[in-house]
Protein backbone atom coordinates (compact mmCIF):
# COMPACT_ATOMS: atom_id res chain seq x y z
CA UNK A 1 0.00 0.00 0.00
CA UNK A 2 1.27 3.45 -0.87
CA UNK A 3 -0.24 5.32 2.09
CA UNK A 4 -0.41 4.81 5.84
CA UNK A 5 -2.78 6.46 8.31
CA UNK A 6 -2.17 6.56 12.06
CA UNK A 7 -5.24 7.18 14.21
CA UNK A 8 -4.37 8.53 17.67
CA UNK A 9 -6.92 8.02 20.46
CA UNK A 10 -6.44 9.21 24.05
CA UNK A 11 -8.30 6.96 26.49
CA UNK A 12 -9.58 7.94 29.93
CA UNK A 13 -12.59 6.30 31.60
CA UNK A 14 -13.75 4.81 28.28
CA UNK A 15 -14.04 1.15 29.22
CA UNK A 16 -17.68 0.93 28.13
CA UNK A 17 -17.16 2.38 24.65
CA UNK A 18 -14.11 0.31 23.67
CA UNK A 19 -15.92 -2.68 22.01
CA UNK A 20 -18.04 -0.33 19.87
CA UNK A 21 -15.00 1.82 19.13
CA UNK A 22 -12.93 -1.14 17.91
CA UNK A 23 -15.82 -2.29 15.68
CA UNK A 24 -16.10 1.21 14.19
CA UNK A 25 -12.33 1.40 13.65
CA UNK A 26 -12.43 -1.98 11.91
CA UNK A 27 -14.87 -0.52 9.38
CA UNK A 28 -12.65 2.56 9.01
CA UNK A 29 -9.59 0.38 8.34
CA UNK A 30 -11.49 -1.64 5.73
CA UNK A 31 -12.73 1.48 3.92
CA UNK A 32 -9.27 3.07 4.03
CA UNK A 33 -7.78 0.02 2.31
CA UNK A 34 -10.60 -0.18 -0.19
CA UNK A 35 -11.03 3.51 -1.07
CA UNK A 36 -7.55 4.96 -0.54
CA UNK A 37 -5.23 1.94 -0.73
CA UNK A 38 -4.15 3.00 2.75
CA UNK A 39 -3.01 0.88 5.69
CA UNK A 40 -4.27 1.91 9.12
CA UNK A 41 -2.64 1.72 12.52
CA UNK A 42 -4.41 2.87 15.66
CA UNK A 43 -2.43 4.23 18.60
CA UNK A 44 -4.32 4.01 21.88
CA UNK A 45 -2.85 6.04 24.76
CA UNK A 46 -4.39 5.15 28.12
CA UNK A 47 -3.85 8.28 30.18
CA UNK A 48 -3.69 6.78 33.66
CA UNK A 49 -7.34 5.74 33.45
CA UNK A 50 -8.66 4.34 36.77
CA UNK A 51 -11.04 1.88 35.09
CA UNK A 52 -10.24 -1.28 33.09
CA UNK A 53 -9.67 0.48 29.77
CA UNK A 54 -6.10 -0.77 29.43
CA UNK A 55 -7.01 -4.38 30.24
CA UNK A 56 -9.94 -4.37 27.82
CA UNK A 57 -7.76 -2.97 25.04
CA UNK A 58 -4.92 -5.40 25.75
CA UNK A 59 -7.39 -8.26 25.46
CA UNK A 60 -9.20 -7.00 22.36
CA UNK A 61 -6.48 -5.58 20.11
CA UNK A 62 -4.66 -8.84 19.20
CA UNK A 63 -7.80 -9.94 17.33
CA UNK A 64 -8.53 -6.56 15.74
CA UNK A 65 -8.27 -6.33 11.93
CA UNK A 66 -5.83 -3.41 12.03
CA UNK A 67 -2.33 -2.80 13.35
CA UNK A 68 -2.25 -1.04 16.68
CA UNK A 69 -0.14 0.25 19.51
CA UNK A 70 -1.21 0.38 23.15
CA UNK A 71 0.59 2.79 25.45
CA UNK A 72 -0.03 3.39 29.14
CA UNK A 73 0.87 6.60 30.93
CA UNK A 74 2.25 6.24 34.44
CA UNK A 75 -0.48 8.62 35.65
CA UNK A 76 -3.05 11.02 34.26
CA UNK A 77 -1.20 13.76 32.35
CA UNK A 78 -4.20 15.11 30.41
CA UNK A 79 -5.59 14.56 26.93
CA UNK A 80 -3.12 16.97 25.26
CA UNK A 81 -0.17 15.02 26.66
CA UNK A 82 -1.80 11.74 25.60
CA UNK A 83 -2.26 13.03 22.05
CA UNK A 84 1.39 14.11 21.95
CA UNK A 85 2.46 10.65 23.13
CA UNK A 86 0.36 9.02 20.43
CA UNK A 87 1.63 11.31 17.69
CA UNK A 88 5.24 10.62 18.73
CA UNK A 89 4.70 6.86 18.58
CA UNK A 90 2.67 6.87 15.35
CA UNK A 91 4.43 5.69 12.18
CA UNK A 92 2.06 6.76 9.38
CA UNK A 93 2.36 9.38 6.68
CA UNK A 94 -0.96 10.89 7.75
CA UNK A 95 -2.48 11.26 11.20
CA UNK A 96 -5.95 11.58 12.63
CA UNK A 97 -6.82 12.40 16.23
CA UNK A 98 -10.24 11.43 17.58
CA UNK A 99 -11.83 10.80 20.97
CA UNK A 100 -12.59 7.39 22.46
CA UNK A 101 -16.12 8.25 23.59
CA UNK A 102 -17.56 8.02 20.03
CA UNK A 103 -19.13 11.48 20.24
CA UNK A 104 -16.98 12.38 17.24
CA UNK A 105 -17.67 9.76 14.53
CA UNK A 106 -14.54 7.66 13.85
CA UNK A 107 -15.21 7.82 10.10
CA UNK A 108 -14.14 11.46 10.27
CA UNK A 109 -10.56 10.25 9.84
CA UNK A 110 -11.49 9.07 6.34
CA UNK A 111 -12.63 12.60 5.50
CA UNK A 112 -9.35 13.90 6.88
CA UNK A 113 -7.47 11.41 4.71
CA UNK A 114 -9.46 12.41 1.64
CA UNK A 115 -8.39 16.02 2.09
CA UNK A 116 -4.77 15.26 3.00
CA UNK A 117 -3.79 12.76 0.28
CA UNK A 118 -4.00 15.24 -2.66
CA UNK A 119 -1.41 17.36 -0.84
CA UNK A 120 -3.18 20.73 -1.05
CA UNK A 121 -3.49 21.08 2.74
CA UNK A 122 -1.37 20.16 5.76
CA UNK A 123 -3.96 20.03 8.54
CA UNK A 124 -7.71 19.36 8.58
CA UNK A 125 -9.81 20.36 11.57
CA UNK A 126 -13.18 18.90 12.45
CA UNK A 127 -15.76 21.66 12.95
CA UNK A 128 -18.88 20.88 14.95
CA UNK A 129 -22.11 21.94 13.27
CA UNK A 130 -24.42 20.61 15.98
CA UNK A 131 -23.93 18.84 19.29
CA UNK A 132 -26.38 16.60 21.14
CA UNK A 133 -25.38 17.79 24.61
CA UNK A 134 -27.39 19.26 27.51
CA UNK A 135 -28.62 22.81 26.92
CA UNK A 136 -26.38 24.46 29.53
CA UNK A 137 -23.35 22.62 28.16
CA UNK A 138 -24.11 23.84 24.63
CA UNK A 139 -24.63 27.43 25.78
CA UNK A 140 -21.40 27.49 27.81
CA UNK A 141 -19.40 25.90 24.99
CA UNK A 142 -20.77 28.25 22.33
CA UNK A 143 -20.05 31.28 24.51
CA UNK A 144 -16.49 30.14 25.24
CA UNK A 145 -15.61 29.55 21.57
CA UNK A 146 -17.22 32.78 20.37
CA UNK A 147 -15.24 34.81 22.90
CA UNK A 148 -12.08 32.81 22.14
CA UNK A 149 -12.50 33.53 18.43
CA UNK A 150 -13.17 37.24 19.01
CA UNK A 151 -10.37 37.97 21.47
CA UNK A 152 -7.71 35.23 21.21
CA UNK A 153 -7.48 33.32 17.88
CA UNK A 154 -9.57 34.85 15.13
CA UNK A 155 -9.23 31.94 12.68
CA UNK A 156 -10.81 29.34 14.95
CA UNK A 157 -14.32 28.06 14.04
CA UNK A 158 -17.12 29.59 16.11
CA UNK A 159 -18.13 26.25 17.63
CA UNK A 160 -14.62 25.07 18.36
CA UNK A 161 -12.41 22.14 17.39
CA UNK A 162 -11.95 18.78 19.14
CA UNK A 163 -10.49 16.54 16.40
CA UNK A 164 -8.04 17.02 13.56
CA UNK A 165 -5.90 15.29 10.97
CA UNK A 166 -2.52 16.29 9.55
CA UNK A 167 0.43 15.19 7.45
CA UNK A 168 3.87 14.28 8.76
CA UNK A 169 5.35 17.76 8.27
CA UNK A 170 2.67 19.36 10.41
CA UNK A 171 2.91 16.57 13.01
CA UNK A 172 6.65 17.14 13.37
CA UNK A 173 6.24 20.90 13.79
CA UNK A 174 3.49 20.41 16.36
CA UNK A 175 5.63 18.02 18.41
CA UNK A 176 8.51 20.48 18.33
CA UNK A 177 6.41 22.88 20.45
CA UNK A 178 7.16 21.36 23.85
CA UNK A 179 5.02 23.68 25.94
CA UNK A 180 3.61 22.72 29.33
CA UNK A 181 0.12 23.94 30.28
CA UNK A 182 -0.77 24.94 26.74
CA UNK A 183 -3.72 24.32 24.42
CA UNK A 184 -3.47 21.81 21.59
CA UNK A 185 -6.16 23.60 19.58
CA UNK A 186 -4.40 26.92 20.08
CA UNK A 187 -1.09 25.49 18.88
CA UNK A 188 -2.72 24.04 15.75
CA UNK A 189 -3.97 27.46 14.71
CA UNK A 190 -0.82 29.25 15.89
CA UNK A 191 1.29 27.09 13.56
CA UNK A 192 -0.65 28.17 10.50
CA UNK A 193 0.16 26.00 7.42
CA UNK A 194 -2.44 25.18 4.78
CA UNK A 195 -5.64 24.38 6.63
CA UNK A 196 -8.97 22.81 5.65
CA UNK A 197 -12.18 22.15 7.56
CA UNK A 198 -14.56 19.20 7.73
CA UNK A 199 -18.01 19.61 9.31
CA UNK A 200 -19.75 17.01 11.45
CA UNK A 201 -22.50 16.60 14.05
CA UNK A 202 -21.35 15.69 17.54
CA UNK A 203 -23.16 12.64 18.82
CA UNK A 204 -24.74 12.04 22.19
CA UNK A 205 -22.63 10.04 24.66
CA UNK A 206 -23.67 6.37 24.75
CA UNK A 207 -21.31 4.97 27.36
CA UNK A 208 -20.18 6.19 30.75
CA UNK A 209 -19.92 9.70 32.11
CA UNK A 210 -17.78 12.49 30.72
CA UNK A 211 -14.44 12.98 32.47
CA UNK A 212 -14.47 16.61 31.31
CA UNK A 213 -15.07 18.04 34.79
CA UNK A 214 -15.58 21.68 35.74
CA UNK A 215 -12.02 21.82 37.10
CA UNK A 216 -10.60 20.57 33.79
CA UNK A 217 -12.75 23.04 31.86
CA UNK A 218 -11.45 25.92 33.97
CA UNK A 219 -7.84 24.77 33.52
CA UNK A 220 -8.42 24.47 29.77
CA UNK A 221 -9.86 27.99 29.72
CA UNK A 222 -6.84 29.40 31.58
CA UNK A 223 -4.33 27.52 29.40
CA UNK A 224 -6.12 28.64 26.24
CA UNK A 225 -5.99 32.28 27.31
CA UNK A 226 -2.64 32.67 29.06
CA UNK A 227 -0.69 30.68 26.45
CA UNK A 228 -1.78 32.72 23.43
CA UNK A 229 -2.51 36.29 24.42
CA UNK A 230 -1.50 39.14 26.70
CA UNK A 231 -5.11 40.34 26.80
CA UNK A 232 -5.41 39.89 30.61
CA UNK A 233 -2.34 42.11 31.09
CA UNK A 234 -3.85 44.74 28.79
CA UNK A 235 -7.15 44.59 30.65
CA UNK A 236 -5.34 44.90 33.98
CA UNK A 237 -3.49 47.95 32.68
CA UNK A 238 -6.82 49.41 31.50
CA UNK A 239 -8.42 48.80 34.90
CA UNK A 240 -5.42 50.41 36.56
CA UNK A 241 -5.74 53.46 34.32
CA UNK A 242 -9.47 53.70 35.00
CA UNK A 243 -8.74 53.35 38.70
CA UNK A 244 -6.27 56.23 38.57
CA UNK A 245 -8.80 58.40 36.73
CA UNK A 246 -11.54 57.48 39.22
CA UNK A 247 -9.20 58.25 42.12
CA UNK A 248 -8.27 61.62 40.62
CA UNK A 249 -11.95 62.52 40.19
CA UNK A 250 -12.82 61.31 43.67
CA UNK A 251 -9.86 63.18 45.15
CA UNK A 252 -10.95 66.37 43.44
CA UNK A 253 -14.48 65.98 44.79
CA UNK A 254 -13.19 65.36 48.31
CA UNK A 255 -10.90 68.40 48.19
CA UNK A 256 -13.75 70.63 46.99
CA UNK A 257 -16.09 69.23 49.59
CA UNK A 258 -13.47 69.82 52.28
CA UNK A 259 -12.96 73.42 51.18
CA UNK A 260 -16.71 74.04 51.10
CA UNK A 261 -17.20 72.39 54.50
CA UNK A 262 -19.38 69.57 53.20
CA UNK A 263 -17.55 66.73 54.96
CA UNK A 264 -18.63 66.09 58.54
CA UNK A 265 -16.40 63.08 59.10
CA UNK A 266 -13.46 63.76 56.83
CA UNK A 267 -12.20 61.02 54.52
CA UNK A 268 -13.88 57.96 56.03
CA UNK A 269 -16.04 56.76 53.11
CA UNK A 270 -13.52 57.77 50.46
CA UNK A 271 -10.69 56.02 52.30
CA UNK A 272 -12.61 52.79 52.75
CA UNK A 273 -13.79 52.68 49.14
CA UNK A 274 -10.33 53.48 47.81
CA UNK A 275 -8.67 50.81 49.94
CA UNK A 276 -11.21 48.15 48.92
CA UNK A 277 -11.03 49.03 45.23
CA UNK A 278 -7.25 49.13 44.93
CA UNK A 279 -6.82 46.14 47.23
CA UNK A 280 -9.04 44.05 44.94
CA UNK A 281 -7.28 45.43 41.86
CA UNK A 282 -3.87 44.53 43.29
CA UNK A 283 -5.03 41.00 44.12
CA UNK A 284 -6.34 40.56 40.59
CA UNK A 285 -3.09 41.89 39.17
CA UNK A 286 -0.94 39.56 41.27
CA UNK A 287 -3.11 36.63 40.22
CA UNK A 288 -2.78 37.40 36.50
CA UNK A 289 0.96 38.05 36.67
CA UNK A 290 1.39 34.92 38.77
CA UNK A 291 -0.43 32.79 36.20
CA UNK A 292 1.99 33.91 33.47
CA UNK A 293 5.03 33.51 35.76
CA UNK A 294 3.98 30.01 36.85
CA UNK A 295 3.55 28.85 33.26
CA UNK A 296 6.94 30.29 32.33
CA UNK A 297 8.49 28.51 35.33
CA UNK A 298 6.88 25.19 34.41
CA UNK A 299 8.44 25.40 30.95
CA UNK A 300 11.93 26.03 32.37
CA UNK A 301 11.94 22.75 34.32
CA UNK A 302 12.49 20.61 31.23
CA UNK A 303 10.34 17.76 32.54
CA UNK A 304 8.70 15.45 29.96
CA UNK A 305 5.06 16.26 29.30
CA UNK A 306 4.16 12.60 29.89
CA UNK A 307 5.73 9.29 30.93
CA UNK A 308 4.94 5.99 29.20
CA UNK A 309 5.26 3.01 31.55
CA UNK A 310 4.02 0.20 29.27
CA UNK A 311 3.92 -0.23 25.50
CA UNK A 312 2.53 -3.03 23.33
CA UNK A 313 2.25 -3.47 19.56
CA UNK A 314 -0.15 -5.65 17.61
CA UNK A 315 0.12 -6.46 13.90
CA UNK A 316 -3.60 -6.99 13.34
CA UNK A 317 -5.33 -10.12 12.04
CA UNK A 318 -6.12 -8.76 8.54
CA UNK A 319 -2.90 -8.09 6.59
CA UNK A 320 -4.35 -7.89 3.10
Amino acid sequence: MVNALSVVIPVYRNEGSIPTLIAALSDVAHKARQDFDCAVEVVFVVDGSPDNSYAVLAQSLPAAPFASQLLLHSRNFGSFAAIRTGLQAATGQYFGVIAADLQEPPELVLQFLERLIPGDCDVVVGCRENREDPLLTRIASDLFWKLYKKFIIHDIPEKGVDVFGCNRTFRDKLLSLEEANSSLVGLIFWLGFRRAEVSYDRRIRQHGKSAWTLKKKINYLLDSVFSFTDLPIKLLSLFGLLGIIASAILGTIIILAKILGGIAVPGYAATVLTVIFFGALNSLGFGIIGAYAWRAYENTKGRPLSVVMLEQKFDGTDKK
